[in-house]
C-alpha cells in the first residue's frame, strides 16, 4: 500500500524503468508518428517508381605513373600520382567532349551525357570507378566505356604533352653545349702544343661532360613507359534496375518515416509543457497521485458513480477515498477541499460527489458543501431531498426568531438550507447547495460559512468542499486555511506543470496541504489545452434545472422537518425538494 501520510518523494533513477517511461511517453504523440510514417512510404513509393527503369554500368581503371624500372619497388605511385586531382579530370567537360564526339552525342544532349557520370575512388587504391546511370542497360554500358576510354586518351595525351616538353627543353640546353665544342675540336686541332693547348683540352672535356648528361636525359625520357593506366573491368549492360525495387522502397522509407516520427514525438515531447507522466504531477505538486479515473463508456458519465453498469468509476473513487481515509493530515480535521486547476470543474465535481458517497459508505455522517457560488449546479442535477436546519444556523433565539429569514434567497450564502442527497447503496449524505451571491468573497469568509465547515470537527463527521478552479478565482484560496487538505482533480494533458507548481505554491502561501492528486482523461467533446471549454455548451448549467420533477418523499426524522412538513406545501424551483432518480443523472457542463 502506498503510503500517503508524508509527500511523495522523487523515486532513484533505474535506467529501464526510465526508457520504457520514455517510450510510453512518445506513442503518445501517434499523429506525429503517423504523419512520419506515412512520409517515408511516400518517399518509397517515389524512390521505387523513379529508379524503376534506371540502369547502372561500371567500369574501373588502375592508374600507373610513367617510369622507365615497372619493377622498381622504391617508386610509389601514390606519391607520382594525386588521386584526387585525376578523379576531377575524369569529371571534366575536356573528357565528356571527348565520349560526345566518339558516341555522336548532340550539343543540347551534353548536359545529360555529363550528368550520369560518377566517379569514384575505392580507398587505398589507385583504381578511379566510372559509374553511368542511363534509362537502357546498352547505353550505360556504351557511355561508361566511352567515357573511361576517353579519360585513358586524354591522360596519354597529356602525358606526352609533359615529356615533349621536357626532351624539347633539354634539346634546347644541349644544342648551344653542343656547337660550342664543336668549335673548341676545330680550335684544338689548329693549336700548336703547348699550355694553350692543354687549356682547351680541359675545357673540350667539361662541354663533352654537359653535352652527355643532357643526351642522357633525353634518352631517358624518350625510354619512359607512358601508358597512363589500364582497363580493369569493362562496363557490360546490367541485368537488371538498379533501383530496390517497389517492396524493398516501401520498407526502408517505412523504416525512415518510423525514425522522423521518432524523432520529431522525442522534439514534441521535449517542448510539451504539459505533464508527461504521473510521476511529473506527483513532482510537481509534491503529493502523490491518489487515482486516475477510467474512461467513461457513455457520455461525460453519471454525476453518481455507484450503480453504474461500469463499476470501475465507483471503485477508483473508492480506492481515492480509502487512500485519504489513511492519510494522518485528512484524518486529523477530516476536511476537504476539492478543485480543479483551471477551465472546467465538471470533473471536480464528480469526484466531491463521489468521495462524498465513499466516505458515507463506511458509516462517516458526510456534508458536501458547494462552494461554487459562480455556477452551483449540484442542487439541480443530485436525488435530493430537504433536510433539516444544521446546528450552525439556528439562531439563539430558537428556529421561531429566524423565520422571517427561512424562505429561499432571503439572506446570504450560507442560508440554512440542507439538503439530503440519496446515494443507493452507498448511504446518504448532507447537502450544502451554492447560490449565486452578489459577493463570493464576502460570502466563503463569512463566520457562518467558518461554522459550517467546522461542522468536521464533530465526532464520526467528514466535510468536502467543492471550490472554483484554483487558477481561474481565488474562492479556494479563502477557504484553504479552514480546510487544510487539498485534492487537485485534473486532466494531465490539458494542463501545464508550471501550473501544477504555482497551485502548490499558493496552497502552501495560504497555509493548506496538497494531499493528493486525481487524474481523469479529456472529456468528451472537451478540446485539449489549457482552459479548454466544451463544445457546444450553450448557457451555465443554473440555467438548465428540471422543469417537472418528483419530490423525493422522507420519513421526517429532525423536529424541523417535521414542522416544516405540517405546514401549506410551497414548491420553491431549485429548493432542493426537485430530484430525478439516480441512474438516470448525467454529469452536466460547468
Amino acid at each position: 500500500m502506498i503510503e500517503t501520510n508524508r509527500p511523495a518523494s522523487v523515486p532513484a533513477d533505474d535506467e529501464p524503468d526510465l526508457l520504457r517511461d520514455q517510450f510510453k511517453q512518445l506513442l503518445r504523440y501517434r499523429r506525429l508518428l503517423g504523419a512520419g510514417i506515412g512520409i517515408g512510404l511516400l518517399g518509397g513509393v517515389y524512390l521505387g517508381v523513379s529508379t524503376s527503369d534506371t540502369y547502372v554500368a561500371t567500369a574501373d581503371i588502375v592508374l600507373r605513373a610513367p617510369t622507365d624500372d615497372p619493377f622498381n619497388p622504391s617508386l610509389a605511385p601514390d606519391k607520382a600520382i594525386n588521386i584526387g586531382s585525376e578523379r576531377q579530370v575524369a569529371l571534366s567537360s575536356s573528357i565528356a567532349n571527348e565520349a560526345a564526339k566518339k558516341l555522336g552525342v548532340s550539343a543540347k544532349d551534353f548536359a545529360g551525357l555529363r550528368s550520369g557520370l560518377q566517379v569514384t575512388n575505392p580507398p587505398q587504391t589507385m583504381v578511379l570507378r566510372f559509374t553511368y546511370t542511363a534509362s537502357s542497360p546498352k547505353e550505360a554500358a556504351t557511355r561508361a566505356n566511352a567515357m573511361t576510354e576517353a579519360y585513358l586518351l586524354k591522360r596519354q595525351e597529356s602525358l606526352d604533352v609533359t615529356r615533349d616538353k621536357m626532351v624539347k627543353g633539354y634539346q634546347d640546353q644541349r644544342d648551344p653545349v653542343a656547337k660550342n665544342l664543336d668549335e673548341l675540336v676545330k680550335q684544338i686541332n689548329s693549336m700548336p702544343a703547348g699550355p694553350g693547348r692543354d687549356a682547351a683540352y680541359s675545357s673540350k672535356t667539361d662541354l663533352q661532360s654537359k653535352v652527355n648528361t643532357l643526351n642522357s636525359n633525353i634518352a631517358k625520357l624518350q625510354a619512359l613507359d607512358m601508358t597512363p593506366g589500364r582497363v580493369t573491368s569493362a562496363a557490360t549492360p546490367p541485368s537488371a534496375a538498379d533501383g530496390p525495387g517497389i517492396p524493398m522502397a516501401l520498407a526502408l522509407g517505412a523504416a525512415v518515416g518510423l525514425a522522423l516520427g521518432l524523432l520529431a514525438a522525442w522534439v514534441r515531447l521535449v517542448f510539451d509543457p504539459s505533464p508527461r507522466s504521473e510521476g511529473d504531477v506527483a513532482r510537481a505538486l509534491r503529493a502523490p497521485v491518489l487515482g486516475y479515473l477510467p474512461r467513461p463508456k457513455t457520455g461525460g458519465g453519471p454525476l453518481l458513480a455507484a450503480g453504474e453498469e461500469d463499476p470501475r468509476l465507483a471503485e477508483e473513487f473508492r480506492s481515492v477515498a480509502f487512500r485519504l481515509a489513511y492519510d494522518s493530515r485528512f484524518a486529523d480535521r477530516r476536511r476537504l477541499l476539492v478543485v480543479a486547476p483551471r477551465g472546467s470543474s465538471e470533473t471536480a465535481a464528480a469526484a466531491a460527489v463521489n468521495l462524498a458517497a465513499s466516505f458515507a459508505e463506511t458509516g462517516k455522517d458526510v456534508l458536501l458543501i458547494e462552494a461554487d457560488l459562480r455556477t452551483p449546479v449540484l442542487a439541480s442535477q443530485l436525488p435530493t431531498g430537504a433536510g433539516g436546519r444544521p446546528r450552525w444556523s439556528q439562531p439563539p433565539g430558537g428556529p421561531a426568531a429566524d423565520g422571517h429569514s427561512a424562505a429561499h434567497g432571503d439572506s446570504d450564502w450560507p442560508d440554512g438550507r440542507q439538503l439530503v442527497v440519496d446515494a443507493g447503496e452507498s448511504g446518504a449524505f448532507d447537502l450544502i447547495p451554492g447560490e449565486p451571491v452578489r459577493n463570493v468573497a464576502r460570502a466563503l469568509t463569512s463566520p457562518r460559512a467558518t461554522r459550517l465547515i467546522s461542522e468536521a470537527d464533530s465526532p464520526n463527521s467528514t466535510v468536502v468542499v467543492l471550490a472554483p478552479p484554483v487558477l481561474s478565482y481565488a474562492d479556494a484560496l479563502a477557504l484553504v486555511d479552514r480546510v487544510d487538505g487539498v485534492l487537485v482533480v485534473c486532466d494531465p494533458r490539458a494542463v501545464h506543470r508550471s501550473d501544477l507548481s504555482r497551485i502548490r505554491e499558493l496552497i502552501s502561501g495560504a497555509g493548506g496541504t496538497v494531499l493528493g492528486a486525481v487524474l481523469h482523461a479529456p472529456l468528451p467533446g472537451e478540446k485539449r489545452g489549457r482552459g479548454g471549454k466544451p463544445k457546444g455548451s450553450a448557457a451555465p448549467a443554473r440555467a438548465s434545472r428540471p422543469a417537472a420533477p418528483q419530490p423525493l418523499t422522507r420519513e421526517p426524522n429532525q423536529p424541523g422537518q417535521a414542522h416544516r412538513q405540517g405546514e401549506p406545501e410551497q414548491h420553491i424551483p431549485g429548493d432542493g425538494t426537485d430530484t430525478v432518480a439516480l441512474r438516470t443523472v448525467r454529469m452536466g457542463r460547468r
